[in-house]
């Protein structure tokens, strides 16, 4: 079973940010929905390009509950992972989080 990889505080994570975080050689983009956390893989399914890795300032990538590709444009649900939007069809992976004595966990269960 995966281990739990702190992200960071509760209090160092206030709504509407987001964290990009390696866990295993993995990118993971970590994110407060209004006091709610939610992982996506930080990897387009389009092209496999990064989203919040890619440089631009995550304020520019975030529509709502959406994270939008800066390579073409594709959109993804963050709470769900779900393409929403061409040129992306296929879902990228959603991780687990938690919060743990205060503090914001992800891990990546897929090989659980």
């Amino acid at each position: 079973m995966a281990d739990w990889v702190d992200v960071a505080s509760v209090e160092e994570f206030p709504a509407g940010e987001s964290r990009l975080i390696d866990v295993d050689d993995v990118m993971i983009a970590v994110f407060n929905l209004d006091g709610e956390y939610f992982a996506i893989e930080d990897v387009c399914s389009h092209d496999g390009s990064p989203m919040l890795g890619y440089g631009i300032d995550s304020e520019d990538l975030l529509d709502g509950d959406q994270i939008i590709c800066p390579h073409h444009g594709a959109r993804f649900c963050i709470k769900t992972g779900e393409a929403l939007t061409a040129p992306a069809y296929e879902a990228i992976s959603k991780f687990p989080t938690r919060i743990n004595n205060a503090t914001v966990q992800v891990r990546d269960d897929r090989w659980d």
